[in-house]
């Protein structure tokens, strides 16, 4: 029988078929989708590698696949799906970015296959030369450039890591080393370099920030769970569950997942810096008001995944939520720096604190969520569908926890003497000048390839997917809020990969809506008109 998760009228009950979505630039497909296997007792890594062996020459490698591809991680979904994550190597060197994830249904039928491997890896004349620096000589390479990007030397939150990969540029693969240098002065970075391992040329770098450190210290033990009171930054009294020790009371909320921690840097530059404390569990004075909202906005955004995606923390396995607040003195900004939450206290002129903004912290978790699943180049279009899905799940989390929820971002915490702006717009991107149609997109350097600019084309397509409208001459029916969230929940952690553009996205969510809903139901319809407006098909 065909698995209930998929519309019985979307295949035949044995004819293997197949709609290709194919990546021009990268010579193979990105999304196939379809019956594309028969019904099979096999497992499921059996059946993706057997499939993509046979599909060898669209493909573009030689050999048998479980060569060319190594399963990173397995899972099984509540619609019954099998569904793997796959990453290309070449001769047992990972592919920087080349991921692929692949979902089989209880019958044993391979649906969809996502991701655009890099093609011909054997006949790429630089994979030939031999390597002729070490991986501690990458560093230093690496490390010297870095010194003058940010013209001071940076202090590292942990020791520079170098791993082997492959890395495509302009065509071409090398043998490289993949640096990380991790640093909150003198300014916060996440920097990825990119060494040549032949020559030692820098290939690229990229700052993966994710702007708008160490785990926390550890949990206080000895105590009791208790429940105290805040004000906010908007002067709202907020209900807190804390931790009481020793007689006193710490922003320690045990009850979910591995627990939310919030800290103090009093305004250096240090993480995670002390746990909050308090004498009396009523935290009213005017410098709790940050620590208060960071910690009742991270339970919040906890509350949302677990209740409405089943997703235990940002990691899906409980992870901690360790937040710090009052980063630096008058910080514009805040960030998820790959390890945990950052907030500063803003100007009081451009931003006040910034962890006053529900959608600020939902958008900042909801990296940590990619991080941990699709993983999405914080580069180019990729960057940009990372940089939407935040605003996206940002927006959701207000909306599901009912705090003035509109489609604006960061309009809470964004120039406290000026209404009705905000940092960026959902409903309408062109009104803080970002592209609402693929059209005019962003196609500089700037932005990290246009990674916040260009996130108004995917931010316009899911408001329109919710709430309706007729864009470009295109009318969309709205499915709401929460069809919404599972649609581009599902998108993201089942079917991005790390270098999706927006097409491929495109093709993600039309296959999450008919895995949820259909193949012929009016969400799936609503989707692709949705992409149709503004200009992604």
């Amino acid at each position: 029988m065909m698995s209930p998760a998929l519309a019985p009228e979307a295949f035949g009950a044995s004819k293997v078929s197949e709609k290709v979505n194919f990546n021009s630039q990268m010579g193979t497909p990105q999304f196939i989708s379809g019956q594309l296997t028969k019904v099979s007792s096999k497992a499921p890594e059996t059946i993706v590698f057997d499939y993509l062996t046979a599909k060898q020459q669209t493909f573009k490698f030689k050999g048998d696949a479980r060569l060319s591809f190594k399963v990173k991680d397995k899972q099984k979904d509540d619609l019954g799906f099998t569904y793997l994550r796959i990453q290309q190597v070449y001769k047992g060197t990972p592919v920087y970015g080349a991921e692929l994830t692949a979902h089989v249904n209880s019958d044993g039928v391979l649906t969809a296959l996502s991701g655009a491997p890099v093609a011909n890896l054997d006949g790429k004349q630089d994979l030939k030369k031999a390597k002729k620096i070490s991986k501690k000589e990458a560093v230093s390479t690496g490390e010297g450039d870095l010194v003058k990007a940010v013209d001071a030397q940076p202090e590292y939150e942990y020791a520079p890591t170098s791993d082997s990969v492959i890395y495509v540029k302009d065509g071409k693969a090398h043998y490289a080393y993949l640096v990380n240098y991790n640093f909150l002065a003198p300014e916060p970075g996440n920097w990825h370099y990119f060494v040549d391992a032949a020559s030692g040329d820098i290939l690229d770098k990229v700052n993966e920030i994710h702007e708008a450190g160490k785990p926390g210290g550890g949990a206080v033990t000895g105590g009791t769970n208790t429940v105290g009171s805040g004000k906010g930054v908007l002067g709202d009294t907020k209900s807190l569950n804390t931790y009481l020790a020793s007689s006193t009371y710490y922003l320690q909320d045990l009850t979910r997942g591995s627990g939310v921690f919030t800290y103090d840097a009093s305004n250096r530059t240090r993480l995670p810096g002390s746990l909050w404390a308090d004498s009396d569990n009523v935290f009213n004075a005017s410098y709790d008001a940050a620590a208060v909202d960071a910690h009742y906005y991270a339970g919040k955004t906890y509350d949302y995944y677990k209740n409405t995606h089943n997703r235990n923390s940002y990691d899906g396995n409980g992870g901690a939520l360790n937040s710090t607040v009052h980063y630096g003195k008058n910080y514009n900004n805040a960030f998820w720096n790959g390890q945990q939450m950052v907030y500063g206290d803003g100007d009081g002129s451009t931003f006040i604190s910034l962890s006053g903004g529900l959608d600020v912290v939902a958008h900042e978790l909801t990296h940590a969520v990619t991080d941990t699943t699709a993983d999405l180049i914080y580069q180019n279009e990729s960057g940009a569908i990372n940089e939407s899905m935040s605003d996206i799940f940002g927006t959701l989390v207000e909306f599901d926890a009912n705090q003035n929820p509109d489609w604006e971002i960061g309009e809470d915490i964004y120039t406290p003497n000026k209404s009705g702006d905000a940092l960026r717009s959902m409903s309408d991107p062109a009104k803080y000048g970002d592209p609402d149609h693929y059209s005019v997109r962003y196609t500089g350097t700037q932005d990290n390839g246009g990674v916040h600019i260009n996130s108004g084309i995917g931010n316009k397509a899911a408001y329109l997917l919710s709430q309706g409208g007729t864009h470009y001459g295109v009318s969309v029916s709205g499915i709401g809020t929460a069809k919404t969230g599972k649609i581009y929940y599902r998108a993201l952690t089942q079917y991005l990969t790390p270098s999706s553009n927006y097409s491929q996205l495109r093709s993600a969510a039309v296959q999450a809506a008919t895995d949820l809903y259909g193949a012929g139901s009016a969400e799936v319809t609503s989707v692709k008109a949705a992409y149709h407006a503004v200009g992604v098909n």
